[in-house]
């Protein structure tokens, strides 16, 4: 059987699938769309990240495709319903990247709360912005909003308890009975609240039409005024010019945001020259750990749904 694995994958977890299939790994076929398509004619199995758009059309293009595999856990980038009205199986790697998306929420408030993200140009030069800094705040004692509740926010809340945070969560598919908060010592709250109590809000859901510019002018203006908010999920859920715009007038005190609507971001774009603000270019997720972890998960679970 023929696996296509048209973007980055782990080293090891490639030379266990090449035992035992046929395998064409090539990282650059991704911004090849016509040598893909080419390459899929015979294949049984793609594995790709986030930025291979798995269409109805290229699907049309492997008329022998069995499996989908996704190196990460965003599906938005895989048409599902087309996948899923050919018998085609859409597998991500629920879970494994989870630490390492966690590890940078906290990095990044930490970071944000203490003011030190643009300190080091202004030391460099030989400014010293002490007086500033010393305002920054400690992250023991306050309280983290997670929006989503899945297998990264748990991870977060794990850490952020560690800490001395309080957390607060939403999650509109887990209602407040359920045992997940009470497992995690999180308390349930409405999006309302959580956008309003939080001194770190952190935004763990899909793109759907629901969240969609789900955090616009309208919520920011709810958020404290030096509450930090912290996007690792889509670039979609969040209004970049709002966010820009809050940031400028003092009315937000930071953010991180790691995905975006249009990546890479676009020139001119509004979050451009922002204060109290970290871009990262969609690596919340990306370490050489995970990379190993997510490449392994999604190698033995195409293997096996190819050989089931």
């Amino acid at each position: 059987m023929n696996i296509v694995v048209c973007e980055f994958m782990d080293k090891p977890a490639v030379q266990s699938l090449s035992s035992r299939f046929e395998v064409t790994y090539d990282p650059g076929l991704v911004d090849r769309p016509d040598a893909l398509e080419d390459a899929l004619a015979e294949c049984h199995a793609l594995i790709v990240r986030n930025r291979t758009q798995v269409t109805a059309a290229l699907l049309d293009a492997a008329p022998r495709l069995r499996v989908v595999g996704r190196l990460g856990v965003g599906l938005d980038n895989i048409d599902v319903g087309a996948c899923e009205a050919r018998h085609i199986a859409v597998i991500p790697a629920t879970g494994a990247n989870a630490q390492a998306v966690a590890e940078y929420v906290i990095g990044a408030a930490w970071l944000l709360l203490r003011g030190l993200a643009a300190s080091t140009a202004a030391v460099e030069i030989g400014a010293w912005p002490r007086s500033a800094l010393s305002s920054g705040r400690e992250i023991a004692g306050k309280t983290l909003g997670l929006v989503g509740f899945g297998s990264i926010g748990r991870v977060v809340a794990r850490i952020a308890h560690a800490l001395g945070m309080r957390v607060i969560g939403f999650d509109a598919m887990i209602g407040a009975p359920d045992d997940a908060w009470r497992d995690h010592a999180v308390t349930p709250r409405t999006f309302a609240e959580v956008m309003a109590e939080a001194d770190v809000v952190s935004l763990h859901v899909p793109l759907t039409p629901a969240t969609r510019n789900l955090v616009d002018a309208e919520r920011i203006a709810t958020m404290k005024r030096d509450a930090v908010l912290i996007n690792t999920a889509r670039g979609g859920v969040v209004d970049e010019a709002a966010v820009a715009a809050a940031l400028r007038a003092g009315r937000l005190g930071g953010a991180a945001l790691d995905v975006f609507a249009t990546e890479p971001l676009a020139a001119g774009s509004p979050l451009a020259g922002c204060p109290n603000l970290l871009l990262t270019p969609h690596i919340a997720g990306v370490t050489r750990e995970s990379n190993a972890r997510v490449s392994a998960m999604i190698a033995a679970k195409v293997a096996e749904a190819l050989t089931a």
